[in-house]
Parts: C-alpha cells; sequence; structure tokens
C-alpha cells in the first residue's frame, strides 16, 4: 500500500471539495480508531465492549475510513477504486487469519462472540455478553490508547491531509 503513497500524491488533483468530503470521512475514521485502541487488550482479554460490540474489526473499519476519505480527497477516482480492491483483497484475509488466531487464543467465548458479532460491518445493536464471559465491560483508557499507539494514525493522517489542502488551495 505505501508503494502507491507517492503515486498518489504526485497525481492526486485535490480540490476543497474533496478534501472537505474526505476529511470528513477520515475524522470518522481516526475517531472509530481511537475509541477501539482505547479499549484494546492486545491478547489479554477478549475485548467485546466499545466499538467491538459493534464490529470484531474496528480498527480495520477506521482504517478503512480514513483510506476512503484520503483517497477521495485526493480527486482521482482510479485512487479510489484501487483502494476498494486493496482492501477488499488484503484485509479480507488479514481479518480471516485473525479471526482463527483470536479462535485458537480465546476458545468457546470467541467462537459466540464471532456468532454475534459481524466481521466488518457494524451492527446496529451492541453486543452485550459481559455478565456471561464473566468480563466487566472495559471503558476508554487514554493511557491504552497511547500504549497502543494510535497518534500515529492520526499524525499520518494530518499530514496527507495538510499536503492535499495545499494542493487543493493551490499553494503548488
Amino acid at each position: 500500500m505505501w508503494l502507491l503513497v507517492l503515486p498518489f500524491l504526485w497525481f492526486a488533483r485535490p480540490t476543497p471539495r474533496t478534501v472537505l468530503a474526505g476529511s470528513v470521512l477520515a475524522l470518522a475514521g481516526l475517531a472509530v480508531r481511537a475509541w477501539a485502541a482505547g479499549q484494546l487488550q492486545k491478547d489479554k482479554a477478549l475485548t467485546v465492549s466499545g466499538p467491538y460490540a459493534h464490529t470484531r474489526n474496528p480498527l480495520y473499519l477506521g482504517s478503512f475510513l480514513i483510506g476512503l476519505g484520503v483517497t477521495l480527497a485526493g480527486g482521482v477516482w482510479g485512487f479510489v477504486a484501487l483502494f476498494l480492491a486493496f482492501f477488499l483483497i488484503v484485509y479480507r484475509r488479514t481479518m480471516e487469519r485473525e479471526s482463527a488466531k483470536l479462535e485458537l487464543h480465546f476458545g468457546e467465548a470467541f467462537v459466540r462472540y464471532r456468532e454475534a458479532v459481524p466481521l466488518f460491518v457494524p451492527r446496529w445493536t451492541p453486543y452485550r455478553p459481559a455478565a456471561e464471559l464473566g468480563q466487566t465491560p472495559t471503558r476508554f483508557s487514554l493511557d491504552r490508547y497511547l500504549r497502543n499507539k494510535e497518534w500515529e494514525a492520526a499524525l499520518g493522517a494530518v499530514a496527507g491531509f495538510a499536503f492535499l489542502a495545499l494542493r487543493a488551495f493551490g499553494a503548488f
């Protein structure tokens, strides 16, 4: 994916309208990723609260929204199509592999979770298995967000949008 960044930046034709539309999507994606990273307890517990109560892969959902927002902001439909194809092919397999790994690690609890919560597209009502799994729902933790290094995604998105905005408004 990173191999496409330089060609994307070179060929991008952002306009104020595409930058605005793309930034709305990307901000939503950053919010989803921040919420998820502040909940996630990697390999310590099966995280099933917060955004994980709606989709098993909120970090990937956030990444999808950020990537779609950035490519839309660039104003070149070919890059949007390329991003969608890449995401569908690569991330679908990644999510399936991670699902198998989580099933091995968490067993029956993950199987019940997998049956109740969709892989990617969020369910409307949250999954609430805390009592069944003997868990207290986790709450967002800024410390967890920082330990999961989610601020790096925010910095990357800000840098990308700054570049596209400068191009859209004729700075270069």
